[in-house]
């Protein structure tokens, strides 16, 4: 590849983008993106591949080696496209134009090859913030490959990562979903990146408050006249002109927004981040800090299937030595738990359908606790109940999801589970010395209706046995 190391100060930022259909770009001669090219804030030029190809069809892809459908891209026709972007002049709209050099320099700026794919990762706003500090540091210049077909032939990337002329590879997705080709998602990468570089945005400040800026939570509604429309009223605080309660209604809402619409967003944030009001309003979503200082939530609970089965044998080895008294070994909690928390033993519930097991998760997808109900509950240690009687067996929560909610929430599963398969009560045994679970449990409307014992290991255990009754359609 022609280039040569240093910077060129005096040269805007430059984009190449590569396309087999390069008409499929021209969008990017309006809105900000082409007043930014029509200005010389930003150099984007735009290529056809096809140009740089030497038979008379020309032909950019060929059959897979292995088999399989579809087409690949050709490694020789990419390779010989990604060094022509370099023979052009530092103006907007130039192209790659055939294979005529003469009198054209060479760009002196290292490359970062771009390169759209389903498998490549997650763009978000810091990586666009990340490259556009780069391109206007006037050292790098981007090349946009926009993939077809079942793609690159990967040795492109492989020949690129080694070639001393290429600062690095960025192979990037816009989502989780399939395109037919890389052009939609250059568009994408292109408006966020081309928005921050320095001048392109006429009021730089706007950026602060949009989604993903600041602590990366999303924006709050906007709204403009008129203030009455089609029944609907602008929100009273917003024409007050108390700008401190304006502040106040916009950052409850932005935080309101992210916990119903993009909970992942929130994990990160503290809360030595977040103000009292902040903490209130996302409580009020089902998010709350938990012991290590993170939020968790909103809070989901679902029935676990027999693929959960490792998960669920993992929280239990977690969670069962918490509930277990002082007075346990370490070697019969382990033993307990290999033979009555494995693997096997949760597939073998999972598969029962007389059996419920409640897996607790947030919305990162992250397992909080789980629940098993055994759905006849006429054990040995049942209770005298005139009626149908649910067993409560386990029900666990991650130390760092306490006093979340996420304990009510699996609590409320629980009971809905065994009102839905017709139970009148539901009965559990708690550790005698485990004090603060037969807090929680009597919170929950369980009394004492007696006692019971049983075995870790050699050591024998004394429970208190407690029951709630169901009432007909509550499972509160």
């Amino acid at each position: 590849m022609s280039a040569s190391p240093g910077a060129r100060g005096d040269l805007a930022p430059r984009i190449d983008v590569v396309s087999i259909f390069p008409g499929y770009l021209d969008a990017l001669d309006l809105s900000l993106v082409g007043k930014a090219r029509e200005s010389g804030l930003v150099d984007i030029a735009v290529h056809d591949l096809r140009d740089v190809t030497t038979d008379r069809h020309r032909t950019v892809d060929d059959s897979p080696f292995g088999g399989g459908a579809g087409m690949v891209m050709r490694p020789d026709v990419w390779w010989s496209a990604i060094e022509a972007t370099g023979r052009r002049p530092a103006r907007a709209g130039a192209t790659v134009a055939g294979a005529s050099t003469e009198g054209v320099d060479a760009d002196p700026r290292e490359v970062v090859l771009l390169v759209p794919t389903p498998s490549g990762a997650r763009l978000t706003q810091p990586d666009a913030h990340a490259l556009a500090r780069e391109a206007s540091a006037g050292d790098v210049r981007y090349v946009l490959a926009c993939g077809r077909y079942e793609g690159i032939d990967a040795r492109v990337t492989e020949r690129a990562a080694g070639d001393p002329t290429i600062r690095r590879v960025q192979e990037f997705s816009i989502g989780d979903y399939v395109l037919n080709g890389g052009e939609v998602a250059a568009l994408v990468l292109l408006e966020a990146v081309v928005r921050l570089l320095p001048g392109v945005l006429g009021n730089p400040e706007s950026i602060a408050e949009e989604s993903f800026e600041g602590d990366g939570i999303l924006e709050y509604p906007v709204y403009t006249r008129p203030a009455l429309w089609e029944g609907l009223a602008v929100p009273e605080v917003l024409t007050s002109g108390n700008h401190g309660a304006v502040e106040r209604w916009r950052r409850e809402r932005a935080l309101e927004r992210t916990a119903r619409r993009r909970p992942d967003l929130l994990p990160p944030l503290t809360v030595t981040e977040l103000s009292r009001r902040d903490l209130a309003a996302l409580a009020v979503e089902g998010v709350e800090p938990g012991r290590h200082g993170r939020l968790i939530g909103p809070v989901r609970v679902r029935r676990a299937e027999p693929a959960d089965a490792a998960l669920v044998a993992d929280l239990a080895a977690m969670t069962f030595p918490l509930a277990c008294p002082d007075s346990a070994t370490l070697a019969d909690v382990r033993r307990h738990i290999a033979e009555h928390l494995s693997v096997q033993v949760f597939t073998d519930y999972l598969r029962d359908p007389g059996e419920v097991v409640l897996l607790a998760y947030d919305d990162a997808h992250a397992a909080l606790g789980y629940a098993l109900v055994h759905l006849d509950g006429r054990g040995a240690d049942a209770p005298a109940f005139e009626g149908r009687l649910a067993e409560l067996s386990k029900c666990y929560v991650l130390p760092r999801a306490q006093g979340t909610g996420c304990a009510a929430e699996l609590m409320r599963a629980v009971l809905r589970a065994a009102a839905d398969a017709g139970a009148d009560a539901v009965w559990l045994g708690v550790n005698a010395q485990n004090v603060n679970a037969l807090r929680y449990y009597r919170r929950h409307g369980f009394e004492p209706v007696g006692e019971r014992t049983y075995q870790v290991g050699a050591a024998e255990h004394h429970d208190h046995v407690l029951l709630r009754t169901l009432p007909r359609g509550v499972a509160e």
